[in-house]
C-alpha cells in the first residue's frame, strides 16, 4: 500500500484504516514502522477484536501500542476520523452480495478519506478460483507440531456469481477440524468495482495486477495495468483515488 499510494498520489501514507480487520495483524505491523505510522482497525466481531487487542496489540512495544486502535464498527458507517488510505484485504468485501451494499460501503470509505486518499480493494478471480477442489499444505507450528491446512472451494453458482469456501485443519494427533472458517462470497469483477467507485465519487481508479514468476506462480509484485491476459487464477487490487 505505501509504495503505490506514493506512486499514485505523490504523498506519504501514514494514517491507515484496516477494514474487516479481524485479529488486526496488518494494523499492528503498520504501527511498527515508525512513530508517525498510525492505524485503526474496524470489525463487527468483538470476540475477534479482543484477541487483536490482548494478543497482537499487546505484543507491540508500548509506544507502538498507542498508535493502534480497534473499533467495533460496521464498515458501512463512515468514521469521523479521516485516513490517508483504507484497505479491504483478503477479498473481505466479497461478503457484500448486492450492488447496493457495495455502493454503500464505497460511499462510507470515500467519506472517511482525506483529499488525496486511496481506497485499496483486493480481488481474486479466474477459472482456478471457482472450480470445486481442495488443496492441502502442511505447516509447522512451533511448540505444537505439523498441522495440515486445507483450503476447499465448493461448487460455483455462475448465475449469482457466488461461491463458498472453507478452511479445515488436521492436528498433529490426527484430530480433524472441519469448517473452522467458512466464506460465502460474491466474486466481484474488476470492472464492476471500478464502476461502483466512479459512481460514488472516486474520479480515478487504478488496477494493480499481481505478476507471476517463470513457473506461473504468483509473486509479491504488482503492476499497474489497463489490460491483462487471461490466466487460471489472478489477484489484483482496485484502488480508488479521492481527488
Amino acid at each position: 500500500m505505501p509504495y503505490f499510494h506514493k506512486k499514485i498520489t505523490g504523498k506519504r501514507l501514514l494514517k491507515m484504516r484496516e477494514d474487516f480487520c479481524g485479529t488486526g495483524q496488518i494494523s499492528c505491523e503498520w504501527a511498527k514502522k515508525s512513530k508517525e505510522h498510525l492505524a485503526v482497525g474496524l470489525d463487527i466481531c468483538e470476540e475477534t477484536l479482543e484477541y487483536a487487542r490482548t494478543v497482537n496489540q499487546a505484543s507491540l512495544a508500548p509506544d507502538a501500542q498507542k498508535r493502534v486502535r480497534f473499533l467495533n464498527q460496521n464498515v458501512l458507517k463512515p468514521t469521523r476520523e479521516k485516513f490517508d488510505a483504507i484497505g479491504a484485504h483478503n477479498f473481505s468485501f466479497f461478503i457484500f452480495h448486492e450492488r447496493e451494499q457495495l455502493l454503500e460501503y464505497a460511499r462510507a470509505a470515500y467519506a472517511s478519506l482525506v483529499k488525496g486518499g486511496t481506497f485499496f480493494l483486493e480481488l481474486a478471480g479466474g477459472p482456478g478460483f471457482v472450480k470445486a477442489e481442495s488443496e492441502a499444505t502442511e505447516v509447522k507450528v512451533p511448540g505444537y507440531g505439523k498441522v495440515k491446512y486445507v483450503w476447499e472451494q465448493h461448487q460455483y453458482d455462475p448465475l449469482r456469481a457466488i461461491n463458498d469456501y472453507s478452511i479445515h485443519f488436521q492436528l498433529p494427533d490426527g484430530t480433524w477440524m472441519n469448517d473452522v472458517f467458512t466464506y460465502h462470497w460474491r466474486l466481484w469483477g474488476v470492472r464492476d468495482v471500478r464502476e461502483v467507485l466512479k459512481e460514488v465519487g472516486f474520479k480515478r481508479s487504478v488496477v494493480l495486477w499481481q505478476l507471476d514468476d517463470d513457473q506461473g506462480e504468483g509473486t509479491s509484485e504488482y503492476r499497474r495495468l489497463e489490460e491483462a491476459d487471461d490466466c487460471e487464477t489472478w489477484l489484483a487490487y482496485v484502488v480508488g483515488v479521492k481527488e
